[in-house]
């Protein structure tokens, strides 16, 4: 892998630092969940009302407990990532309600997009695993939707996956189903198989849901996004020093939290944040600013020892257009190349979070693809010099017909899946565009794609679980 390059000086990393914890000690960060609350006053943290202020002493010492890289655990072994330091994990987008389709209309995101999308994810040669809420299933009733996402997962594919955030209750469900999968809660408490987001309230804020789901996982011992979307000029300040400081508060603040739960509980250091696009009062992801919160975000959770989480292939457009192509590519690339480990949304994600498109997806796939070839960077052993063969060809040759093109075009050539290099009169035929290509290419890896075969008696098992919490849930 090719080594990462820092945006941020030593001394910019330490400014950002001392602000970060100045505004945890002095205004403070509301905890909106008894239980999370109390467990921080029991570590001798000042709490008023929600309000909780967190000592530099405290929040130092927490966050140093929490380990640099950790094993998430897939159904099949071969599967199984590494999560910090020169590792990268590639996934789909998150959370979409909406799917863009080719000719970009919009429509509700359902179970059926939500099984394709974990599908073509479980298909790809560069998405690392599923992912996590793909889509919002809104045909799938809000009380269940957890158990049917999570479901899945674990069919569709025997990649990693993420699971849901949504409360504790529901974490804990999820956290069920996986220890039926892998053998039961100590067996994943040992070897951790789920990771779930979990994000702040910017400014300075977390909620009921998101403190639920953290303090259940981290009881549970599995692995956690901690992350924070601070909009630059609307619920951050519009200095980019100054968010970039709001958002390490309250990612230090959940570390903490998990820390003091459940020392050694495996984090991720998260950041989603962008611009407010002053035009319209939006979030903007696709631009430039939001690849510095990335690169510095990757520096930072290296100052502390932490994997790192980014956006990945990440637009404003509405279609699988050449803004989208131009915007995630620069995004995706300045993630990869300044070090963020765990890429979410690496794959279809428009029009700044709110949809997922099949054929950005493949697009995206394309560019993940790309970017990986890079990172491998170039191989300087003696053998790819190629002398003898230079000079058996000599001056006015070509090595067309070499052993060693044969031998070598298969390792060090990235074979594209999606992009057209034909000559211009064979494009002529169908004069297919990218997004016209990218509709064929998903349409056909759905159609081929066998999910690994699950266990009978795990699959059973399975299914009963969710069928006894279906019937409690919707009493």
């Amino acid at each position: 892998m090719l080594p990462k390059f820092n945006i941020l000086t030593e001394k910019q990393v330490q400014a950002v630092h001392e602000h970060s914890l100045r505004m945890l000690e002095e205004i403070g960060i509301d905890i909106c969940y008894q239980p999370a609350m109390e467990v921080l006053k029991a570590q001798g943290q000042r709490v008023v009302g929600q309000r909780v202020f967190l000592s530099k002493d405290f929040v130092e010492k927490m966050v140093k407990k929490a380990p640099a890289e950790f094993v998430l655990h897939a159904r099949n072994p071969r599967n199984n990532l590494v999560c910090g330091g020169d590792n990268i994990i590639y996934m789909p987008g998150y959370g979409a309600p909406f799917v863009h389709d080719a000719d970009g209309t919009r429509r509700d995101s359902s179970m059926e997009d939500y099984d394709n999308i974990v599908k073509l994810a479980g298909a790809s040669k560069n998405l690392h695993m599923t992912g996590g809420n793909v889509v919002e299933p809104k045909d799938v009733d809000d009380r269940i939707r957890h158990l049917r996402m999570v479901r899945s997962h674990i069919v569709n594919s025997d990649k990693c996956f993420m699971g849901s955030a949504s409360g504790y209750e529901k974490a804990k469900d999820v956290i069920d189903m996986a220890a039926l999968l892998f053998g039961g809660r100590e067996v994943i408490k040992e070897k951790p198989a789920l990771i779930c987001l979990i994000n702040s309230v910017t400014p300075l804020k977390y909620d009921e849901r998101m403190l639920g789901a953290l303090m259940a996982y981290a009881e549970a011992g599995q692995a956690m996004v901690i992350a924070s979307l601070v909009m630059s000029g609307s619920t951050g300040p519009a200095a980019l020093a100054g968010a970039l400081a709001v958002q390490n508060a309250e990612v230090l603040a959940g570390i903490a939290l998990a820390q003091s739960i459940n020392p050694g509980t495996p984090v991720v250091y998260g950041s989603t944040s962008a611009i407010t696009d002053m035009s319209t009062g939006a979030l903007a992801i696709g631009n430039p600013e939001c690849a510095l919160f990335t690169s510095a975000s990757a520096q930072m959770a290296r100052f502390y020892g932490l994997p790192s989480r980014g956006g990945g292939g990440l637009s404003d457009a509405k279609l699988a257009d050449a803004q989208a192509g131009y915007e995630s590519m620069m995004v995706l690339m300045a993630a990869s190349t300044t070090g963020i480990n765990f890429v979410l949304h690496t794959a279809g994600i428009l029009q700044s979070f709110n949809a997922m498109s099949y054929e950005k997806f493949m697009v995206d796939d394309e560019i993940a693809g790309m970017v990986l070839r890079y990172l491998k960077g170039i191989d300087f052993t003696e053998d790819k010099f190629a002398y003898d063969v230079i000079s058996e060809v000599g001056p006015g040759g070509h090595f067309l017909c070499e052993e060693h093109t044969c031998e070598n075009h298969k390792l060090e050539f990235r074979r594209p899946e999606l992009s057209d290099r034909k000559s211009y009169d064979g494009w002529a035929k169908e004069k297919l565009d990218a997004n016209m290509r990218a509709h064929r290419r998903w349409q056909d890896v759905l159609a081929s794609y066998e999910p690994p075969a699950l266990e009978p008696e795990v699959e059973r098992l399975i299914q009963a679980f969710m069928e006894k919490r279906v019937e409690a849930l919707l009493k």
